[in-house]
């Protein structure tokens, strides 16, 4: 998830909780925030970025339509005309859905930048630093390490975000306590 318009944390943790609402998903963990220099138009500002980890009984495919609906919610318009990889209020990717694979029209998983992108890797590393991607052999660290554009930038965020913590989180919703292997 990430956003670099408005009032970034707010975005983040209304993003956070209309998920960890949803009757079919089960929030487990949530990175810390990361601020990240955007990639795309020059212009932009810094992004706020963070990886939840959840379990969900939807299908990817609802999983993702899901997202696009919180991101609708939330205020983001998807304009055709808009610049790739423009500013944006909200922006929620799927990047993983267990070990599956998955090329359909619109939905590739795991996401096809996801191994060149530090802005994801650094906070999922955090979540699962030895879970090996579908697809390859190396570890989320080892792809985090491997990032030429790692080193400065993306750092984690100074700011204040009272309503924002790295946590696994508790049981919530009946759900049996987050850690990496499950």
């Amino acid at each position: 998830m990430g956003s670099n318009l408005g009032d970034r944390v707010w975005a983040l943790e209304q993003a956070r909780e209309r998920l960890a609402q949803h009757h079919r998903i089960c929030l487990r963990a949530a990175s810390r925030l990361w601020e990240t220099e955007p990639v795309g138009p020059p212009g932009q500002g810094p992004y706020l970025n963070a990886v939840l980890g959840l379990d969900s009984s939807l299908e990817a495919d609802a999983l993702l339509k899901l997202l696009l609906d919180v991101e609708r919610a939330l205020g983001r318009c998807r304009d055709p005309a808009s610049p790739r990889w423009g500013p944006r209020l909200i922006d929620l990717d799927l990047l993983l859905f267990g070990s599956e694979r998955i090329h359909q029209p619109g939905l590739e998983v795991p996401h096809p930048r996801l191994r060149e992108r530090p802005f994801v890797l650094a906070p999922l590393n955090e979540l699962v630093p030895k879970l090996q991607p579908p697809g390859g052999s190396e570890t989320v660290a080892e792809l985090l390490a491997a990032c030429p554009s790692f080193s400065g930038s993306v750092r984690p965020w100074a700011g204040s975000a009272a309503g924002w913590s790295m946590q696994p989180l508790p049981a919530n919703l009946g759900c049996k306590p987050w850690s990496p292997e499950n």
